[in-house]
């Protein structure tokens, strides 16, 4: 249901280019991290930039039908990445999003 949920808000927020937007989740490979996620995931997401390779989402054998965007299943996937979004929705209606992008 939330992955659902987060699927259709990138897709608001970005219209058909989220359909050629990579997404990924760290969750799948840290589990619940509660207050830590959101800045366990931003340092995810800089590495990211900084190394050029976005973190797969492991597990994902097959999606929901209306999670139909590049989730970068199973591998990582060498990118270059100007910049990177980190949701973060947490128990009990903690919720933030955070743009982070490449220092020029």
């Amino acid at each position: 249901m939330n992955d659902v949920s987060e699927t259709r808000a990138i897709k608001r927020a970005f219209g058909d280019h989220a359909y050629r937007l990579l997404a990924s989740s760290n969750k799948s490979m840290l589990g619940h991290m509660l207050g830590a996620a959101g800045a366990i995931s931003t340092v995810v997401a800089v590495r990211a930039i900084q190394e050029g390779i976005i973190p797969p989402t492991v597990n994902l054998e097959k999606a929901d039908p209306e999670c139909d965007l590049d989730y970068v299943p199973l591998q990582p996937r060498a990118a270059t990445i100007n910049a990177a979004m980190v949701n973060a929705f947490g128990f009990g209606g903690q919720n933030a999003a955070l743009i982070v992008r490449r220092y020029a």
